[in-house]
């Protein structure tokens, strides 16, 4: 018989141990109990097992250059302020809103850097997604990484995820109309874009 192999997900996702009570129903990490960490470690490793997948896609579709390092991030955020949050069922929409400012801060800070360079660095897919797509998805692809990051972002959490405009407003942290804008322009410079291959 094998012997069991150790939990692989990171320590934040793994089931916390039940800490020491002192006596008057507080534990020793100042929680009371139904209040700790376990509800927070087991609610986390469910998202996590959920989510990262879907969130790792949604940074490479915005355009981030290392989306692992980005939902990591992501993940240690909502981590940290895990309490803060209305409810369990609040924490996806928290999450996807995580992701999306790490991404444009992200891109934001390459540009800036960029522009101390004497050469621009192109976006490079990796050899095994490049296998995999079509020529014009390639070029949609390439065309969406064009957009300006706003319209970016409205195309791909209403198209990739299928948000409706009031989560997607709740996302980007603007209103239900400049949603309804930013989509419109993404749409038509997609369309011309992919109009001019023909």
């Amino acid at each position: 018989m094998k012997p069991s192999r150790p939990d692989a997900r990171p320590a934040m996702f793994q089931a916390a141990r039940p800490s020491p009570d002192d006596g008057d129903g507080i534990q020793a990490n100042g929680l009371r109990p139904g209040l700790g960490e376990e509800t927070r470690e087991s609610a986390l490793a469910k998202l996590f097992e959920e989510q990262y997948t879907h969130m790792l896609r949604l940074a490479a579709l915005l355009g981030a250059d290392d989306p692992e390092n980005i939902v990591a991030e992501a993940f240690y955020q909502i981590y940290r302020k895990w309490r803060k949050l209305r409810s369990v069922d609040s924490a996806e929409a928290y999450l996807r809103s995580v992701v999306c400012n790490l991404t444009r801060m992200r891109i934001r800070h390459l540009q800036v850097a960029r522009k101390n360079v004497e050469t621009r660095v192109e976006f490079v897919a990796s050899a095994e997604s490049s296998a995999l797509l079509r020529d014009d998805q390639r070029a949609l692809l390439s065309a969406l990484r064009r957009l300006p990051t706003r319209q970016r972002e409205a195309l791909v959490l209403r198209h990739w995820l299928g948000l409706k405009e009031g989560e997607i407003a709740a996302t980007m942290g603007i209103s239900a109309g400049s949603v309804k804008t930013h989509t419109s322009r993404g749409i038509a410079a997609l369309t011309e874009a992919m109009e001019a291959r023909r």
